[in-house]
């Protein structure tokens, strides 16, 4: 494989995963599952011809790593968001029960 080729790869990663982070802090959970299906051939090609572990490419493993960072962390920030929503309705839930019963 090229350079230029692995280079591409790498990129085409890079460009998913922004991508996601992007759909994650808008809650588009769907269509980041869809965008996670298409990185999974990608990761197993880059696995495959080695590209990460070349020297040149240190800068974008480095980027990459960052990226999934960040994806994991907007990811849960979202998680912690939708527990507290859940939460409220739940609570709200049990108020209205009561009210309910009391009538």
């Amino acid at each position: 494989m090229k350079v230029d080729d692995g280079l591409q790869l790498l990129k085409g990663l890079e460009h998913l995963l922004e991508r996601q982070i992007e759909l994650a802090g808008r809650g588009s959970f769907i269509e980041i599952q869809r965008l996670a299906d298409e990185c999974e051939p990608l990761v197993a090609e880059i696995k495959k011809a080695g590209v990460l572990e070349k020297p040149e490419h240190k800068p974008q493993r480095q980027r990459l790593a960052k990226l999934y960072k960040d994806l994991q962390l907007t990811l849960s920030t979202q998680k912690d968001e939708a527990t507290e929503q859940l939460k409220s309705v739940r609570k709200g839930k049990k108020t209205l029960a009561i009210y309910r019963s009391n009538i």
